[in-house]
């Protein structure tokens, strides 16, 4: 397979499809599980191990919900990108002038802070398992080693390290849940909608929060690099992007598992953060021995460390398309690409900048905006979504049924929700 690049200095041509956009089956998952892989991280899986600790399963119809609508979600990004030729950041320009205001500020300030919070996250397990190191040293360390196969490494090669990274991933939580019994007939009950009381927050947080971040637009961005680049290249995207979600679904369900059996039998409460996570490893190691509580810190890791990258890659593909249509360069400028300078630039504000929390903590002003542009990108997303898969800014064929319509306008709402919510946790230190 070839990206159809051209070398010339001033511009690259689209990628050209092969074989008529037929793949051998074996070659079918790609992109899909990448932007999967990158959007459950430390964060989520804790949040699931709560609910499923606080509420057994009876929040399980709430996942499953979750993995429906980030499949028609992803979905959504990837057919723009496919039917029109044109970058998700193109789309939203179309849409007018507010969508750049809004998106220009907020990459810059959530990659400062994601950046720290990416790092510490995958230092972690590290610490635990090699306290030789300071926490900080190995945050530093877990940096330079995303920034490092990011910047050298072509996609083919990111896309095969995080396939290995959710193999480890998939391996050490199912694994785990299969050693902690569920509770079949349990499960079977948490498939009938109900949300019990005082669960409301944690059945949105289930529902739309898990797996939800800014990489889902970035799907557009990976599709591109794998060189699915036509409408021919829609059915194989939509059962790429169905399988990987498939996957992250059965993962979640795995950590809900594990919080119903493993921590709430333990009687323990989780620390608030990634650091919930060290907690489990703990009940593990009294539990099951020491090689299950260190294989868990294993696959603690390979989440962390996936996201790292992912987002180093495809967040950083999207700041370099942004950045370039800002500098009058169309998307697909050598610029605007892998390698790129404007890519290579927002690697290294990825990496570096970040390292100044290490010292400083968190000042509560930046914290602050953070949370308030962080609350505003899902609704934006969905809605934006909503303007651009219907009318002339796409093809007929390809544009919302009734039914995508209505999944999306419930993604909306969700989102809108939860934004809300984290709206109102964001400016809570302002008023004590």
């Amino acid at each position: 397979m070839t990206s159809g690049r051209n070398l010339d200095d001033s511009k690259l041509v689209a990628p050209v499809d092969l074989e008529d956009g037929k793949l051998p089956k074996w070659k079918i998952v790609g992109p899909g599980l990448v932007v999967a892989a990158t959007g459950v991280g430390a964060a989520d899986m804790v949040a699931t191990l709560v609910a499923g600790s606080r509420y057994g399963y009876a929040l399980l119809w709430a996942v499953i919900l979750g993995v429906i609508l980030k499949i028609v979600l992803v979905e959504g990004a990837g057919r723009y990108t496919l039917a029109t030729g044109k970058t998700i950041f193109e789309g939203w320009r179309s849409l007018g002038k507010w969508t750049t205001w809004y998106f220009g500020p907020y990459i810059m300030l959530w990659g400062f802070v994601y950046g720290a919070t990416a790092m510490s996250s995958a230092a972690l397990p590290l610490a635990a398992l090699f306290p030789v190191l300071p926490l900080p040293v190995w945050a530093v360390l877990m940096g330079l080693a995303g920034l490092t196969m990011v910047w050298f490494g072509r996609y083919a090669i990111f896309e095969k390290i995080t396939a290995v990274l959710v193999g480890i991933m998939f391996i050490t939580v199912v694994g785990l849940a299969v050693i902690a019994v569920p509770n079949f007939p349990a499960m079977l009950r948490g498939l009938v909608p109900i949300i019990p009381e005082g669960g409301v927050l944690y059945t949105l947080a289930l529902a739309g929060g898990v797996g939800g971040t800014i990489t889902l637009a970035a799907y557009g961005y990976w599709l591109r690099e794998k060189g699915w680049s036509t409408p021919r290249w829609m059915k194989v995207m939509r059962i790429d992007n169905r399988m990987a979600y498939v996957m992250t679904g059965i993962f979640v369900i795995a950590m809900l598992i594990v919080g119903a059996e493993v921590v709430a039998a333990a009687g323990i409460t989780l620390s608030a953060g990634d650091k919930g996570l060290l907690d489990l490893s703990t009940v593990l190691n009294e539990k099951y021995g020491v090689v299950v509580g260190t294989g868990f810190l294993v696959g603690f890791w390979a989440a962390s460390f996936s996201s790292i990258i992912g987002v180093w890659n495809g967040v950083s593909l999207m700041f370099a398309d942004f950045w370039g249509n800002m500098r009058g360069k169309k998307s697909g400028h050598r610029d605007t690409l892998v390698g790129g300078k404007y890519f290579k630039f927002y690697l290294l504000w990825l990496t570096f900048p970040p390292m100044i929390l290490f010292l400083l903590g968190s000042p509560i002003g930046l914290i602050l905006a953070y949370g308030v542009l962080g609350s505003l990108f899902m609704p934006f997303l969905a809605i934006t979504l909503l303007g651009l898969l219907n009318g002339k800014r796409i093809p007929q064929e390809w544009r919302n049924r009734w039914f995508t319509n209505i999944a999306l306008g419930i993604c909306a709402l969700l989102f809108i929700i939860l934004g809300v919510q984290q709206l109102i946790t964001a400016v809570k230190p302002l008023f004590g």
